[in-house]
């Protein structure tokens, strides 16, 4: 037993001492223990919330829906001109951009950008919350969990290793995909006399499936390309990307395909 603690120590300290030193003193990046509290609890939460709104009748949630999605879009907004700001100033390269581990200004403002894209992944997982609260239990699919956990994993150990490079290139395509997607949210939020405006939902979802496309195009390019960044972190997002897209085309032929062929 203590042999495995002792090993278990050794990984642990050899994940925390080898990250990007910038990054290290910014909230929950020196160690990955608190990211993974926090997934805990969420995993926690998605089971045992169903259960406890089982008798109970659902939270009118309205006004807090609205500000907190529209909200996003703005944050969503601030990041998507930092990431297209900086890189552009920075001649980033869309097909291998290695990263600026230095402390120059621009470098920073990179590494600053991608910090808060991974806390918005961290916020992002009131998503979840707001259905269980709601009762909108047949949004807690696999797909929505399988989303929002491990994408916040892949970029606490992006802000960790690598805070910038071409990971710029998934936070600015993001970004713009979120503006969309909370702003959709944030309109449906408002009443169902909002439908009438919302009729390109489906698009929603096929430029979700289309982003996941481009990063799986980019990092798989990147995989073979002579780039000096991690080979590492370009395999887990590219076997990410490929799940995502399987997920996210089931998703579709089930609720627009499929539908159609049943009417």
């Amino acid at each position: 037993m203590t042999s495995l603690w002792q090993r278990v120590q050794s990984v642990h300290q050899t994940i925390v001492e080898n990250g990007d030193k910038r990054t290290d003193q910014w909230l929950l990046i020196y160690s990955p223990i608190p990211v993974g509290v926090i997934f805990l609890i969420y995993l926690g939460v998605v089971w045992a919330g169903p259960r406890l709104m089982k008798h109970r009748q659902p939270f009118d949630l309205k006004v807090v829906l609205i500000v907190y999605n529209f909200v996003m879009v703005g944050l969503s907004a601030c990041m998507f001109y930092e990431f297209l700001v900086t890189s552009w100033l920075s001649n980033y390269s869309l097909l291998c951009q290695p990263v600026d581990y230095s402390t120059s200004p621009l470098a920073m403002r990179m590494a600053r950008v991608c910090w808060w894209f991974f806390f918005s992944k961290v916020i992002e997982l009131s998503d979840t919350l707001f259905f269980i609260l709601r009762k909108k239990n047949n949004q807690l699919t696999f797909l929505h969990v399988f989303h929002h956990g491990p994408m916040m994993f892949n970029w606490w150990a992006g802000v960790k290793y690598v805070a910038g490079g071409q990971s710029f290139f998934i936070g600015l395509v993001n970004t713009f995909v979120h503006i969309v997607m909370y702003s959709y949210y944030g309109l449906a939020a408002i009443g169902p006399h909002m439908q009438k405006y919302l009729w390109w939902k489906r698009y929603l979802t096929s430029l979700q499936l289309v982003q996941f496309l481009m990063f799986l195009l980019h990092t798989g390019y990147n995989l073979y390309a002579d780039c000096d960044f991690p080979d590492t972190m370009n395999i887990v997002v590219f076997g990410y990307c490929v799940t995502l897209i399987v997920l996210f085309s089931n998703f579709y032929y089930q609720s627009y395909l499929n539908k159609k062929k049943q009417k």
